[in-house]
């Protein structure tokens, strides 16, 4: 184990080290329109516990506090805590934001059923890149589609047509990461 890892640091600052350490991609996520509380804290809690760096909320993504800036009880049980240690934006306006990422480098990778995706094993990333993730039912926009770099897919081998967003989110995090 690296000597960077042991050292002592916030959670936060241990978690940059030690990509720093293992050289790892840096991850952030957008969650675009997704209806579920629950969903969205057991997306957060995947994703702290997967390395994600950051999570941008736009649309009517729910977030940890209420319209009123009280601590959701229904997000916190969902994400075990995860809000308190992964950075959170709240975006107006996410074509703006893709604008700037890639501007700076960022692949950007939608997680979504398409005639256009690929395997979501074949993806591969190296440096820095941001994950979208949209509506349970509805997925992503046509308008977010066209600005991709990337969109994959999980293919399914059962009768059902989709996984719920959460447990796509958590299949593509680990495998993204852990490659």
């Amino acid at each position: 184990m690296s000597p960077i890892i042991k050292k002592k640091y916030s959670k936060k600052r241990s978690i940059e080290k030690a990509y720093i350490a293992q050289k790892r991609p840096h991850v952030s996520l957008l969650l675009h329109d997704i209806r579920s509380v629950h969903n969205v804290g057991a997306i957060f809690r995947s994703a702290e516990a997967a390395g994600v760096n950051q999570v941008y909320l736009s649309g009517y993504t729910p977030g940890p506090h209420d319209r009123f800036g009280r601590v959701r009880k229904d997000f916190a049980k969902t994400s075990l805590g995860a809000e308190r240690t992964l950075p959170l934006s709240y975006v107006s306006n996410p074509e703006y934001l893709f604008s700037e990422l890639k501007k700076k480098g960022v692949l950007i990778i939608a997680l979504e059923q398409s005639p256009h995706s690929v395997d979501y094993k074949q993806v591969e990333v190296e440096s820095k890149c941001l994950i979208m993730l949209g509506n349970e039912v509805t997925g992503l926009p046509k308008k977010f589609l066209d600005a991709v770099d990337i969109i994959a897919e999980i293919p399914l081998r059962g009768k059902k047509e989709s996984l719920n967003v959460a447990a796509a989110a958590a299949v593509f995090l680990f495998r993204l990461l852990d490659s």
